[in-house]
C-alpha cells in the first residue's frame, strides 16, 4: 500500500504544479516549455473544442474557468490529505511531519525535498495525466472519417470519397493514419489504377506516414488484376514490403480480404514466385493459466459430447437461421392471436393497414427529397453530412424501419435519445449484414459451416478437439476467398444517434393522420401522427416522442396479432458459430460483441485484442452456447391461458391494460381548494405512472410468451457473451434462462438423459428448494419432506388450475409446477430409473460472494456459515444474520430503544436476505436501507410511518452482524477499496487479470458532456467511458471490491463449465446457480467443489498485489 500511496502522491503533485501555473500569474520565462504548452493547450481547448472545429451541430460543453480552478484546488487538498496519511503511516519516505494550515498549504522546502525523493517516479510515471494523448483525443473523429469513407465506397460514390479524403488530408493531418488512406487504396486496386495508388502513397509521405500491411495487400491485389504486370514491379513492391518488416506469410495470415482479393494477391506474388503457397498455421498455443494447463495438454480421458442431430439436420437448420439473419427481422404471431376477431377489431386492423401504406408513401417521398438536399450540402469543402449513410441501404429499408418503430411506440411515448438509438442501431445492423453479403462472406460461411457440422453431428467424424479448435482448423484449411471477419465496418455511436434523430425528424414532420378518422363528426384536418414534447425526469428536461391518442386508440382496438423482432432478439435455430477471436463468434451474420460495453466505449475491446490467449474464456462461451433447448409446451399453454384471461399478479402474469386504473378527470379551473387540486394532481400522476408500468410489464410478458410460443416445436440455442468482469449472459435479450420464473419454467434441455438411481431424488430435492421451505434441513430431510407431500405434488401436476393449487405458494411457482409435472411423469413410468428426463436441476451457491471472501481470507467461522466447511446440516447465512440481528434488537429493546420494541416479531430471513447478499458486492448503508424498507413495506401489519426509522436501524444491525461473522471480509474489502482510491487518484483506471487470463478494466471516468443538435432539439450526452478523462475516483474505489469478486465468481463458473464439458455433461449457469440433468448432479457437484478448491489454492491476493505494484508503482527506487 505504501508504494501505491507514493504513486498517488507523485501524480497529485504533478497536478498541483499545473494548478500553480494556471492560478498564479507568472511570466512565460518563469515556466518550463512543457507547462507553457499545457497552459496554452488548455486555453485552446476551452475556446475551440475539436468537435466545434469539425462540425456545427456537435459540440462539447466545456467546464467554466471557475469550475476548473475549483477542481484543481480540490485536487491540491486531496494531495495534502494523502501527504498527511503517508507521513503518519509510511516508512518508505524519511520525511518529518509538516503542519498544514488553511493559508499556507505546504512549505516550499518540503515540496522541493519531496520532489527530489520521487524524481525517479515522476520521470518514469505515465504522462497521460499531464499530456493529452493526441491519438485518443482524435479517436472519435478518426472513426467518423473512416466510417464516412467506407459508406461512400459502399454506396459507390467514389468521387465524393476521393474529394473528402483530399479535404481531410489538408485539414485534419493530425487525425489521419494509414488506415484512412487504405480505404481509397483498396478502391483504386479494385479499379486496377496503380498510378492513382502511387499518388496516395505520396500523400502518406506528406503527413509522415508509412504504408502498412493493408497498403501492400491492396497494391499486390492491383498488380494481380493488371494484365501482364511486369515482374520487376512486383519484385520492387515485395522488396519494399520486406524492408518495412512485413513477410509474405504475414500478408495472408493477418490481411483482411473481401471478395476475390486474396486470390488476386496470390496471383501477383506467383508472377515472381510461381511455386509460392501461403503458410497458414492453426493457432495451437495452449492457455497459459496454470489452472487449465492440464485441461488442454492431457485430454486422454476427455469425452466431448456430440450434438444430438444428424449432419443433414444441422445443415437445414443453418439455412433457416441464415435466411432470418439476412432478412435482419422476423415476424411472428402474438399469443393474443387466439382471441376471436370481432367486427371492430377487423375494421381497425384494415384501417391501420391502409394508413401504413399512406405513411410509407409519405416517408419515402420525404426521404428522397431530403437526400437530394443533403447530396448538394457541404460540396464546397466536403465536410461530414449524413448523405452517404442514407445510401448504404435501399430507401425502402429506412422507411420500413421507421414504420416498425411507430408500431412499437408505447402510448406514454419514448425518449428521443432512446428512440434515435434504436433506429440508428437497426440501420447499423442491416448495413453490417449487407456488407457481408457484398463481400461474398455468406458463401464462404456456408462452406465452412457444412464442414463444421460433419465434426459435431452425431453421425459425423470422430473428433477429439474443442469446437473452437475445429472451427479454426476448417477456416485455415479453406483459406481461399474472403475473410470471415473484419471486412465490414460499423457506424460510430454518435453517427447512429444522428441518423436516428434524422429519421425521427422525418417521421414527426411528414406522417399525418386525419383528425376525423375515428369520429366523422369532428372537423377534418391533417394532424401529426407522432409529436415531439418535453417532460421532466427528476430535475432534467427530457425530449419525448409521443403517439397521438388516435393512434393509441386504433392500436388498442385492433389488437394486432403480429410482432416483428430483430433477428438477434430470437434464439438461434442452429448451433452458434464458435467464438474463435475477439471479433468472431455467436451469430452467423449479425454483428455481436464478445464483451458487453457501453455504446462507444473501446477500451475493453482494445485490451482484449492485446491479450495473447483467451482460449479458456472463449471455450466456456462456446460450451454454454452449444446447449440445445426446447419448450415445455404443456406448461406454456397454461401460462398463455392465464395471460389471455386477466393475468395474475401473484403468479407474475401481468394483467391487460383494460385492468389499469382510469385516469381521473382534472380541470385546473374547477372551484377547489389548493390542497384538493394538489391531491387530484397526485392521483392523475399516480394513475398515469401505474398505467405506464402495467403497459411495460404486459409488453415484456407478451414478447417472452410470443417468442416461446413461436419456438414451441423447435430446438434452439442461446449464443453467449460476457460483461467486462467475465460474467456470462445469453445474447437474446427477452427470452432466455436468465429471465424470470415464467421464462425459466418453460425451458428444458433438448437432450434428455435417463434419471438413473438418484435422479428422481434430486428432482424432488430441487422442488423443495423451489418452494423456499426447509432451508435449514439436510438433503435427506428435504427428500423426506418431498415424499410426504407426494399427494399435493401429483394433484398440482394433474389439476394445476382446478385442484388444491399447492404449487402456487412456492417461491418460484411456475418452476415448481414444471417440477411437479416431471415428478408425476417419472413416478408413473414403468421404470423411473430409465425415464428420459429433460428437466434441468439447479444447484445454487450459498451467498457466493461471501464464499469467495471467506476463502480469500481463510476465515473459518465465515466459511462455516456459507457451507465451505463440513456440517451435519446445511448452514443458511441469511438466517444466521437474521438471528444475530434479532439478538441485537432484543438487547436494545431491554435498554428502552423504542424502534427495537416496535420491530418485535418483524425480523426474518426475508427482510435481511437482499442486503446480506449484496453487501459483498458493494451496497452502501443507504442502498441497504432502501432494500430493507422495501421488505418492510410488504408486511401489512408494520406501521408505515416508521419505515424510515426502522430500516435505518436494521441496516446498521445487519452491517454490524456481518462484521462480527466475517472478520476477514471487511479487511479485504477495505484493502481493495483503498488500493483503487490511490490508483484512481494517480490518474489510472483500476485494472487486473483474472486467474484465467481475462483482462479487466473498470470503465468509470469523469463524465464529459456532448451536445448533439438536430431540428427537433439538442440532446445532451454524458460520456463517462472516455479514457481521455480522469477516472471517477468514487466509482473506481466503490466498484473494485464487488467487481473483483464477480470476476472470481465468473472464473469459478468457467472452470466448472470446461470440466463438465470434458466429462460429457450438459451444463449452463445463471451466474452462481449451475444447471444440469438430474442424472449428472452428483458429478457436477464434485467438479464444482474441486474447481473452487483449485481456484482458491492459487495465491490470488498475492498475485493481485504483485500485479498492482508492477503496473502502477514502476520506477520506485
Amino acid at each position: 500500500m505504501s508504494l501505491l500511496r507514493l504513486c498517488a502522491f507523485a501524480k497529485c503533485l504533478n497536478r498541483r504544479s499545473l494548478f500553480e501555473q494556471c492560478a498564479v500569474r507568472l511570466s512565460r520565462a518563469d515556466r518550463c516549455v512543457l507547462c507553457v504548452s499545457l497552459r496554452d493547450g488548455a486555453v485552446r481547448r476551452i475556446s475551440e473544442t475539436p468537435w466545434q472545429l469539425q462540425r456545427k451541430h456537435i459540440s462539447f460543453v466545456p467546464k467554466r474557468d471557475d469550475a476548473k480552478k475549483h477542481e484543481l484546488k480540490q485536487s491540491l487538498l486531496h494531495v495534502l490529505e494523502a501527504r498527511i496519511q503517508q507521513l503518519q503511516s509510511d516508512t518508505v519516505l524519511d520525511v518529518q511531519h509538516a503542519k498544514v494550515s488553511s493559508k499556507e498549504l505546504v512549505e516550499v522546502k518540503e515540496m522541493e525535498r519531496l520532489s527530489q525523493q520521487i524524481s525517479q517516479l515522476k520521470t518514469s510515471s505515465n504522462p497521460q495525466v499531464l499530456q493529452w494523448d493526441s491519438e485518443a483525443e482524435c479517436g472519435d473523429l478518426y472513426k467518423r472519417i473512416c466510417s464516412y469513407l467506407e459508406a461512400c465506397v459502399f454506396a459507390e460514390d467514389i468521387q465524393r470519397a476521393q474529394r473528402f479524403l483530399v479535404n481531410q488530408h489538408k485539414k485534419k493531418k493530425r487525425v489521419m493514419n494509414t488506415n484512412v488512406y487504405n480505404i481509397m487504396i483498396r478502391v483504386l486496386a479494385k479499379h486496377n489504377n496503380l498510378n492513382q495508388i502511387g499518388r496516395i502513397f505520396i500523400m502518406l509521405e506528406e503527413v509522415n506516414l508509412k504504408p502498412n500491411l493493408g497498403s501492400y495487400c491492396s497494391v499486390l491485389e492491383c498488380m494481380g488484376r493488371k494484365p501482364n504486370c511486369p515482374p520487376k514491379v512486383v519484385t520492387r513492391c515485395l522488396t519494399q514490403m520486406e524492408e518495412e518488416g512485413f513477410s509474405l506469410d504475414d500478408v495472408f495470415r493477418k490481411g483482411v480480404f473481401r471478395q476475390d482479393e486474396r486470390d488476386m494477391v496470390l496471383k501477383a506474388v506467383q508472377i515472381v514466385q510461381p511455386d509460392y503457397q501461403p503458410s497458414l498455421k492453426t493457432d495451437t498455443e495452449q492457455c497459459s493459466s496454470s489452472l487449465v494447463h492440464n485441461y488442454y495438454t492431457q485430454r486422454s480421458d476427455h469425452r466431448y459430447p456430440k450434438l444430438d442431430f444428424s449432419q443433414e439436420e444441422l445443415q437445414q437448420r443453418f439455412k433457416k437461421q441464415l435466411t432470418i439473419e439476412q432478412d435482419c427481422t422476423i415476424t411472428i404471431d402474438s399469443v393474443e392471436a387466439k382471441k376471436p376477431i370481432t367486427e371492430n377489431m377487423a375494421k381497425m386492423r384494415k384501417l391501420l393497414a391502409d394508413q401504413r401504406v399512406l405513411w410509407h408513401k409519405s416517408l419515402l417521398q420525404a426521404l428522397r427529397e431530403s437526400k437530394k438536399i443533403l447530396a448538394n450540402t457541404n460540396t464546397a469543402d466536403y465536410k461530414h453530412n449524413l448523405y452517404p449513410y442514407l445510401c448504404v441501404l435501399k430507401d425502402k429499408d429506412y422507411v420500413d424501419i421507421m414504420i416498425q418503430s411507430i408500431d412499437e411506440l408505447p402510448p406514454s411515448g419514448e425518449a428521443l435519445k432512446i428512440l434515435a438509438k434504436y433506429l440508428g442501431g437497426r440501420v447499423n445492423t442491416k448495413y453490417s449484414v449487407r456488407q457481408k453479403q457484398h463481400n461474398q462472406t455468406v458463401e464462404k460461411l456456408n462452406n465452412i459451416y457444412d464442414t463444421y457440422t460433419d465434426l459435431v453431428a452425431k453421425d459425423g467424424k470422430e473428433c477429439d478437439t474443442l469446437p473452437r479448435e475445429q472451427w479454426c482448423k476448417i477456416v485455415t484449411d479453406q483459406n481461399s476467398g474472403p475473410s470471415l471477419q473484419g471486412g465490414e465496418s460499423d457506424l460510430p455511436f454518435i453517427v447512429t444517434l444522428e441518423l436516428g434523430m434524422y429519421m425521427v425528424d422525418l417521421m414527426v414532420s411528414n406522417i399525418k393522420i386525419n383528425s376525423d378518422i375515428l369520429n366523422p363528426d369532428f372537423n377534418k384536418k391533417h394532424i401529426p401522427l407522432i409529436y415531439h414534447m418535453y417532460t421532466f425526469r427528476s430535475t432534467r428536461q427530457v425530449g419525448f416522442i409521443k403517439p397521438h391518442p388516435i393512434l393509441s386508440q386504433m392500436q388498442l382496438e385492433a389488437m394486432e396479432t403480429k410482432l416483428t423482432f430483430d433477428s438477434y432478439v430470437m434464439p438461434m435455430l442452429c448451433p452458434p458459430v464458435p467464438w474463435n477471436s475477439v471479433k468472431s463468434g455467436a451469430y452467423l451474420l449479425t454483428p455481436s460483441q464478445l464483451m458487453r460495453t457501453a455504446e462507444g466505449a473501446t477500451q475493453h475491446e482494445e485490451l482484449l485484442e492485446q491479450c495473447q490467449n483467451l482460449h479458456a474464456v472463449l471455450d466456456t462461451l462456446n460450451q454454454l452456447g452449444n446447449c440445445a433447448w426446447r419448450i415445455n409446451k404443456s406448461l406454456l399453454d397454461i401460462i398463455i391461458s392465464i395471460f389471455n384471461d386477466r393475468g395474475n399478479d401473484k403468479l407474475d402474469i401481468p394483467p391487460p391494460l383494460s385492468e389499469a386504473p382510469k385516469i381521473p378527470n382534472f380541470c385546473p379551473q374547477d372551484p377547489s381548494t389548493s390542497s384538493e387540486k394538489a391531491q387530484m394532481k397526485r392521483e392523475v400522476s399516480n394513475a398515469r405512472k401505474k398505467g405506464s408500468e402495467m403497459h411495460s410489464l404486459r409488453m415484456d410478458a407478451l414478447y417472452k410468451l410470443s417468442i416461446a410460443n413461436f419456438m414451441r416445436d423447435e430446438i434452439f440455442w442461446f449464443p453467449h457473451n460476457m460483461d467486462f468482469r467475465g460474467r456470462t449472459y445469453p445474447c437474446p435479450p427477452h427470452f432466455n434462462h436468465l429471465g424470470s420464473d415464467v421464462t425459466r419454467a418453460v425451458l428444458v434441455f433438448a437432450d434428455g438423459k435417463p434419471l438413473g438411481p438418484k435422479g428422481l431424488d434430486w428432482i424432488k430435492i430441487h422442488l423443495v428448494n423451489l418452494t423456499g421451505l426447509k432451508k435449514k434441513s439436510s438433503l435427506e430431510g428435504r427428500l423426506e419432506y418431498a415424499n410426504t407431500i407426494m399427494e399435493d405434488i401429483l394433484d398440482s401436476a394433474d389439476n394445476p388450475l382446478t385442484g388444491k393449487k399447492w404449487w402456487m405458494n412456492a417461491d418460484e411457482p411456475w418452476q415448481a409446477l414444471g417440477c411437479c409435472m416431471e415428478i408425476a411423469n417419472a413416478v408413473r413410468s414403468p421404470d423411473s430409473t430409465r425415464f428420459i428426463s429433460h428437466f434441468p436441476v439447479h444447484q445454487d451457491g450459498s451467498c457466493n460472494g461471501l464464499q469467495h471472501y471467506a476463502a480469500l481470507g481463510r476465515d473459518v467461522i465465515g466459511a462455516t456459515s456459507v457451507n465451505l466447511m463440513p456440517c451435519e446440516l446445511p448452514q443458511d447465512v441469511y438466517s444466521g444474520v437474521a438471528q444475530q440481528v434479532e439478538e441485537f434488537r432484543v438487547r436494545d429493546a431491554k435498554n428502552g430503544v423504542k424502534i427495537a420494541k416496535l420491530l418485535e416479531g418483524v425480523i426474518s430471513r426475508k427482510v435481511v436476505k437482499q442486503t446480506v447478499m449484496t453487501v459483498v458486492y458493494g451496497v452502501t448503508r443507504y442502498g441497504g436501507r432502501l432494500q430493507i424498507e422495501k421488505r418492510l413495506k410488504e408486511i401489512d401489519e408494520f406501521p408505515k410511518e416508521h419505515l424510515w426509522e426502522a430500516s435505518r436501524y436494521l441496516v446498521r444491525l445487519v452491517f454490524n452482524g456481518l462484521k462480527e461473522m466475517f472478520t476477514g471480509t471487511r479487511e479485504i474489502q477495505e484493502w481493495l477499496t483503498e488500493s483503487a482510491r490511490l490508483i484512481s487518484k494517480a490518474g489510472h483506471s483500476v485494472q487486473w487479470v483474472t486467474p484465467l487470463g481475462l483482462p479487466v478494466i473498470q470503465p468509470y471516468h469523469r463524465a464529459r458532456r456532448l451536445v448533439l443538435k438536430s431540428l427537433l432539439q439538442s440532446v445532451f450526452l454524458l460520456i463517462n467511458y472516455d479514457t481521455k478523462q480522469m477516472p471517477d475516483t468514487v466509482k473506481q474505489k466503490n466498484a473494485f471490491p464487488p467487481n473483483f469478486i464477480h470476476s472470481l465468481d465468473s472464473t469459478h463458473m468457467m472452470l466448472t463449465s470446461l470440466h463438465c464439458y470434458s466429462a460429457g455433461l450438459a451444463f449452463v449457469s445463471v451466474h452462481d446457480c449451475f444447471w444440469t440433468h438430474a442424472l449428472t448432479v452428483d458429478t457436477m457437484n464434485k467438479i464444482c467443489r474441486e474447481q473452487f478448491v483449485a481456484l482458491h489454492s492459487q495465491p490470488i491476493l498475492q498475485e493481485l498485489s504483485n500485479y498492482l505494484v508492477q503496473k502502477y508503482c514502476t520506477g520506485i527506487p
